[in-house]
C-alpha cells in the first residue's frame, strides 16, 4: 500500500476508534461513579452536611444490573450499525437509568431505617455524575434514533416515570421528597405563577417585537438598543423597574386602583420580556430575509402586494428560524422567571431563594429542578417543531 494509502487507512481507523475510545471512558465513568462516588450523603437534619455512602453500600444489589444493561449500550452507540442499534442501546440506557433510580430509593430506606426522625438522606456527587453519564449517552442514542419527536418523548417518558415511581413512595426516604411532602400545595401554586410569569413576558414581548420591526428607518437603533439590554445584569434591570414604577405610581395614584404595584408580577414580566427581545427580532428579520431576491422579483411580477409576499411567501419560508427563535425565547423566559421572585413576582425563584435563606441544599434543589424540566420540555418541543418546518420547507 501507499504512504496516502496508509495514511488514509489510519485517519479512517482513528475516526473509527475515537467513538469506541469515548464509550469506554464514558462506561469507566460511569463505573467509577457508581463504585467509588458517594452516591448518598446520611446528614443528622436539613441543614448540616452529611456523611457519604459510596456506591457500592448504598445501591445495593441494583448496582451490578446497572453496569450490565450500560455496557452493552456502550457497545452499540460505538459501533457503526444503524438505527436499529440505537433503539436497543436506548432501551438498555432507560432500563439502566430506571434500575439505578429504583437502587438509589430503595438504598435510601434501608439506611433512614436505623436513623432519627430528623435524619435526612440526600444525593450524592456519583448520583449526580451517574445521572448526567446516562443522560449523555440517551441524548446520543436519541440522535441515532433519527426520529422526529424522540427526544421530547425520551424528556416525557422519564418524566412521567419519575412522577410515577414517586407517587409510589420510592423515593420517600430521599430528602428531595421530603421537602416536596412539607411543600407540595406551595410547589404547585409556585410551579403555575413561575408559567403565568414565563407566558406573560414572552406574550408581551412578542406584539413589541413586531412593533420594533415595522419601524424600518429605525433598525440599526432598535438592533442597538435590544442588544444593549443583553448587557444590563437581570437583578439591576428588575430593580431599575421597581423604582421606575414606583415612581410612575406616585405621580399618578389612580393607577393602583388599576391592580399596578412597584413590587409583583407587573415589573417582572416587562423585565422578562426586555430580555426576549433580542432573539426574537433577530429571529423574525432572519425569517423576513428568508427569500432570494429571484423569488421576491417573481411575486412582484405575478402582482402580488407586499402583504400577499409577507404572508405567501416571507413567513412560511421564514418559519424554521421564527420557531428556531420563539424557543431561544421560550427557555430564556423560563429562567430568567426565577429572579421574579426576588421582587415579589412568587414562581419557582421563591423556593430557590428560601432554601438558600435557610441553606438548605434540597429546598434550592426542589425549586431549582422543575425549572430545569420546563426548560428540557420547551426546548425539546419547539426544536422538533423546528426540524419538521426544516425538513418541509424548500430547499
Amino acid at each position: 500500500m501507499s504512504a496516502p494509502g496508509q495514511a488514509h487507512g489510519r485517519a479512517a481507523g482513528a475516526a473509527r476508534g475515537l467513538p469506541a475510545v469515548l464509550a469506554l471512558a464514558w462506561f469507566v465513568g460511569l463505573g467509577a461513579a457508581l463504585v467509588h462516588g458517594p452516591l448518598l450523603t446520611i446528614a443528622a437534619n436539613r441543614l448540616v452536611p452529611g456523611v457519604p455512602v459510596a456506591g457500592w453500600a448504598g445501591l445495593g444489589p441494583a448496582l451490578p444490573g446497572v453496569l450490565v444493561l450500560s455496557a452493552p449500550a456502550a457497545g452499540l452507540l460505538a459501533s457503526a450499525s444503524g438505527g436499529r442499534a440505537g433503539a436497543v442501546a436506548l432501551a438498555l440506557l432507560l432500563a439502566a437509568a430506571g434500575l439505578l433510580a429504583w437502587g438509589i430509593g430503595h438504598g435510601a430506606a434501608l439506611r433512614m431505617a436505623a436513623e432519627p426522625p430528623a435524619a435526612r438522606a440526600g444525593l450524592g456527587a456519583g448520583a449526580w455524575l451517574a445521572a448526567a453519564l446516562l443522560a449523555a449517552a440517551l441524548g446520543v442514542a436519541v440522535q441515532r434514533g433519527r426520529r422526529p419527536g424522540l427526544g421530547l418523548g425520551i424528556v416525557l417518558l422519564v418524566g412521567v416515570g419519575l412522577i410515577v415511581a414517586g407517587r409510589a413512595g420510592t423515593f420517600a426516604a430521599l430528602s428531595l421528597a421530603v421537602e416536596y411532602a412539607g411543600r407540595r400545595a406551595a410547589l404547585h401554586a409556585a410551579f403555575v405563577e413561575h408559567l403565568v410569569l414565563a407566558g406573560g413576558a414572552l406574550a408581551l414581548a412578542i406584539p413589541v417585537t413586531i412593533g420594533l420591526s415595522l419601524w424600518r428607518r429605525g433598525q440599526d437603533l432598535v438592533g442597538i438598543v435590544v442588544g444593549g439590554l443583553q448587557v444590563v445584569p437581570a437583578v439591576a434591570l428588575l430593580g431599575a423597574l421597581v423604582a421606575l414604577t414606583g415612581g410612575l405610581l406616585r405621580a399618578v395614584p389612580a393607577l393602583r386602583e388599576l391592580g399596578l404595584s412597584a413590587l409583583g408580577p407587573g415589573p417582572a414580566v416587562v423585565g422578562i420580556a426586555a430580555y426576549l427581545l433580542l432573539p426574537l427580532w433577530r429571529g423574525l428579520a432572519s425569517a423576513l430575509r428568508a427569500p432570494d431576491p429571484d423569488s421576491l422579483d417573481a411575486a412582484r411580477a405575478l402582482g402580488l402586494t407586499d402583504a400577499q409576499i409577507l404572508v405567501r411567501l416571507r413567513l412560511p419560508l421564514g418559519a424554521p428560524q421564527l420557531v428556531g427563535a420563539l424557543r431561544v425565547a421560550a427557555v430564556q423566559a423560563i429562567g430568567l422567571a426565577t429572579l421574579g421572585a426576588l421582587i415579589g413576582a412568587g414562581g419557582l425563584g421563591r423556593i430557590v431563594f428560601d432554601g438558600m435563606a435557610q441553606f438548605a441544599p434540597d429546598l434550592i434543589l426542589l425549586g431549582a429542578v422543575p425549572v430545569i424540566a420546563l426548560s428540557l420540555v420547551a426546548e425539546r418541543a419547539l426544536s422538533g417543531v423546528e426540524d419538521r418546518m426544516r425538513v418541509g420547507a424548500p430547499a
